[in-house]
């Protein structure tokens, strides 16, 4: 087991009770469960523990077909088939068809590796529950080759959750659990001088501050989140927009285009606008 800790990266900012989630979960060598609300950085907490451990990353992404058996392996019958048919010699050797997963990879790997199971929540209900066994022994059975796979080093393991379904109660009792609040204004600011350290200040705190009003609107369907935070104000560097235009009353020409990159269904751009409009009125009364 690594003695080495993470403190995060130059290129993602990391609460202080994240990082002691991530040392927690590795001293305790459990799965980390993470969950936050989309654009959190959970994906990419993986990808920076791997980077600052200096690990190789195995990502494993959901989706809803995903089942749990595809992490160890699959035997592909349909190639072996064909290949019998062709004659192929190498259908004798039933090896050549048995598909290796991310968790046989993970198993195999010569040094510790950080195992990303991203967004598992996608996946059936029986999903989490089908993968205890191997996650606990770090180890599982090839039933046609007659071998049992075991992990060379305990992977780092990161699963992450957008809370779509519940995941089962004696998958949680194995899981080491965090849930990523969304970034206060002060760790956006800090968020965001990391992707464009050369942003003015006064355009970096206009944009924020429409950025957090725009979040607090009753109603919204789905709220920005950090990644969509960071291509607005990509779009509004590059147009060169100045910061009093984000509060100007006659931008109207200029900000609503770059507003879409902030909300992303006409019900959330109606109601934007609706509440733009009235205010408006409000402040020409």
């Amino acid at each position: 087991m690594s003695n080495q800790r993470f403190t995060g990266t130059d290129t993602y900012i990391v609460t202080e009770d994240l990082m002691m989630a991530v040392n927690a979960a590795v001293t305790l060598q459990r799965p980390l469960l993470v969950k936050g609300e989309p654009g959190t950085g959970k994906t990419m907490l993986a990808e920076e523990v791997a980077r600052s451990l200096d690990r190789p990353l195995i990502q494993w992404h959901i989706k809803s077909t995903t089942k749990a058996a595809q992490g160890l392996y699959e035997y592909d019958a349909v190639a072996r088939l064909r290949d019998s048919q062709l004659g192929d010699d190498k259908v004798h050797d039933i090896s050549n068809y048995i598909v290796r997963g991310k968790l046989w990879e993970a198993f195999e790997s010569d040094v510790q590796p950080v195992l990303l199971i991203d967004e598992i929540d996608k996946a059936d209900i029986e999903f989490p529950n089908d993968l205890l066994q191997e996650l606990d022994r770090m180890e599982f059975f090839v039933y046609e080759t007659k071998q049992t796979i075991k992990a060379e080093h305990r992977p780092i393991i990161i699963i992450t959750s957008n809370n779509e379904k519940e995941l089962p109660d004696a998958f949680l009792r194995r899981c080491f659990f965090h849930y990523i609040a969304f970034p206060d204004a002060e760790t956006m600011d800090s968020i965001v001088k990391v992707h464009y350290p050369d942003i003015k200040k006064r355009l970096l705190a206009e944009a924020l501050e429409c950025f957090f009003e725009l979040r607090d609107i009753p109603g919204l369907k789905k709220r920005p989140s950090t990644s969509e935070l960071l291509d607005w104000i990509k779009l509004l560097v590059a147009e060169d927009i100045p910061p009093e235009a984000l509060r100007d009353k006659d931008s109207r020409k200029a900000i609503p285009k770059l507003y879409g990159a902030l909300l992303k269904n006409e019900q959330d751009m109606h109601l934007f606008e609706r509440l733009v409009f009235m205010s408006r009125r409000t402040g020409a009364n």
